[in-house]
């Protein structure tokens, strides 16, 4: 909520005006300042309308409740949680760091990219490939936990998000985040589309600004690698490789990854460079956050179910 005043003869209370000075006169001469007049309206508005609908009374309620007890949980471990940051940071194995940082006073800042990644052999490729000045690369253990409707203590207490958070440093705000990019780099299987699913489920949940300002991408990696004896050409749809094949000849090795650790290091280089490809996750001013994770990632399976045959494509190239 925001208010309007308009005043005639405002007073600032220093030379710098950072703070308004200017008291309300009431036609009793008693003085007070333009926040406690302002305060007390507001106060009796919200009082008279909070008793004329109880039903909102009652939901405020329950939500004031909640983030005080969210409050004092996350108080609890947050020191701890913070001490073992500290102490894996020192040889924090899952990320290997860029010299330079978005929070940098740096020409460089806008290119500054983190990969996560899942399990090793991909980071692998990347960490090797990466420009070691402005990419870093962040690997993942397994899959993410689904954190839908679970509350930020969460983030503390599970090992690889509290790591992802401090990596990012976006505990309190993103002021000092440290990477301009933030991009999703999984296999294009199943498995690799679950847990880019669940990451962007991390975020939207705990960082929804993140998503908002354009931060979050999804790395394309190429599905087929088309050559010949001369030309190597690298194909990321049955589209782009048909075409290959009719440039280099229908006899020319078509190779399908299946995932980034058949990708080679010195491959990996031409796409995490300059012909980067990477698609933004975009949120819509007017999607419902709570909505959207309500139907993919909430307990609905059977309409979500239903979803998923209506919209299912047949690729034979994944069989």
């Amino acid at each position: 909520m925001a208010l309007s005043i308009k005043l005639k003869e405002p007073i600032f209370e220093s030379q710098t005006k950072t703070k308004l000075g200017s008291v309300y006169v009431d036609p009793d001469t008693k003085k007070t300042t333009i926040k406690n007049y302002i305060g007390e309206i507001v106060k009796n508005k919200i009082d008279n309308y909070l008793h004329i609908n109880p039903d909102i009374a009652e939901e405020l309620l329950k939500k004031i409740l909640q983030s005080e007890k969210e409050r004092k949980d996350i108080a609890n471990i947050k020191k701890i949680a913070k001490e073992r940051v500290k102490k894996a940071n020192i040889h924090n194995k899952k990320l290997r760091d860029s010299k330079i940082h978005y929070n940098d006073n740096n020409p460089q800042r806008l290119e500054t990219t983190l990969f996560i990644t899942e399990g090793d052999s991909a980071s692998g490729s990347i960490t090797k490939a990466r420009n070691v000045g402005t990419q870093a690369v962040f690997s993942l253990k397994g899959k993410p936990l689904n954190c839908y409707g679970l509350t930020k203590k969460i983030v503390y207490e599970n090992e690889e998000f509290n790591l992802l958070q401090a990596a990012l440093n976006i505990e309190d705000g993103l002021e000092n985040l440290r990477y301009n990019n933030i991009v999703i780099a999984t296999d294009a299987d199943v498995d690799g589309m679950h847990i880019r699913l669940l990451l962007i489920t991390f975020f939207l949940q705990f960082f929804p600004e993140l998503v908002r300002n354009g931060h979050l991408y999804i790395l394309q990696t190429p599905l087929f690698r088309v050559r010949n004896k001369k030309e190597t050409i690298y194909c990321y749809n049955d589209q782009e490789k048909h075409s290959a094949l009719k440039k280099l000849g229908e006899k020319a090795e078509v190779t399908r990854f299946k995932g980034l650790g058949e990708i080679t290091p010195d491959e990996f280089g031409n796409f995490i460079g300059k012909n980067i490809r990477l698609d933004p996750v975009i949120l819509k001013k007017d999607n419902s956050i709570n909505e959207m994770l309500s139907f993919y990632m909430g307990k609905n399976t059977p309409n979500r179910q239903d979803f998923i045959i209506e919209n299912l494509k047949f690729d034979p190239e994944m069989i």
